[in-house]
């Protein structure tokens, strides 16, 4: 059995769904999960990894564990005590899904230091592990869809800066081959997309895949700035401006890791696009 935190996610619910098409007995859980969101065949089970004691339901009887980063909960997160109930549980391995500011952006509280608490955590469960840092996903471009959707415009900062983002779908699958597979243990892979994209070029992607042409707006960072700030702490909205807009190389850089793991590129923004055009119509 394997649990999926964060299994409504852009990734864990990939990876529910890839886990369940390959035959493995899966618990799926969130702090909101319904029935809908998941297929059929799967445990359900609602949990909150701020409380691990609401895991231990979760839990029960799973051997493998793909633990989420927390999203806007991850300060709120003690990473030992989930993982000592899992151990306690009877889980053997651990799939971590982390983030490139481990390694790009190590003295952000935000981005590098948080994370990198919780990848320490798991290095010291005594399980199994293994560590997935994605950079950007393809999915980001969702928050972009309702003024798709109205006026068939994006607005968004720094609209020439370009950065490898990842299909959800394809770190998904790596975390599969991860969970299933040998070799994989005490690994730590680092997952971009192909190429790296501009915001410019993204919405344009999008406009391809509508039939229609999408126009980009430039945001200044103070609107950029302010816009965020509705929905995100300060030290994140500082920190993701400061990648979006001025990216070290190492954020620019185009990670091996996806291709090695899945045989296979992984997909562009473009493919991505094509396949959720739907919610930008």
């Amino acid at each position: 059995m394997i649990v999926v935190t964060g299994a409504t996610g852009n990734v864990g619910r990939e990876l529910v769904r890839v886990l369940t098409a390959g035959g493995e007995r899966v618990t799926a859980t969130s702090r909101t999960i319904a029935d809908p969101e998941v297929p059929d065949g799967v445990r359900r089970l609602r949990a909150d990894l701020t409380d691990p004691e609401s895991l231990r339901s979760v839990l029960d009887g799973a051997d493998a564990l793909f633990l989420h980063d927390g999203g806007p909960s991850a300060h709120l997160l003690s990473p030992r005590d989930v993982l000592d109930a899992a151990k306690r549980s009877g889980i053997r391995q651990v799939v971590l899904l982390s983030s490139l500011g481990v390694e790009t952006r190590p003295k952000s509280p935000s981005h590098g230091g948080m994370m990198r608490a919780v990848e320490d955590a798991v290095r010291e469960s005594g399980m199994d592990w293994t560590i997935l840092r994605p950079g950007g996903f393809h999915s980001n471009a969702y928050a972009w869809a309702e003024p798709v959707r109205s006026r068939r415009t994006v607005a968004a900062p720094f609209g020439d800066v370009a950065l490898p983002t990842v299909d959800p779908a394809d770190i998904a699958e790596v975390a599969a081959v991860a969970l299933r597979e040998d070799g994989h243990s005490h690994r730590v892979y680092e997952l971009t997309g192909p190429v790296p994209t501009t915001p410019r070029q993204r919405a344009a992607a999008i406009g391809d895949a509508l039939g229609e042409p999408v126009r980009f707006v430039e945001q200044t960072w103070e609107e950029a700035r302010e816009q965020m700030l509705a929905f995100l702490p300060e030290p994140v909205v500082e920190t993701t401006l400061a990648v979006l807009g001025h990216p070290t190389p190492a954020e620019q850089r185009v990670r091996p890791d996806a291709e090695r793991v899945l045989g296979r590129a992984p997909r562009t923004f473009e493919e991505w696009a094509r396949r959720n055009a739907a919610a930008f119509r």
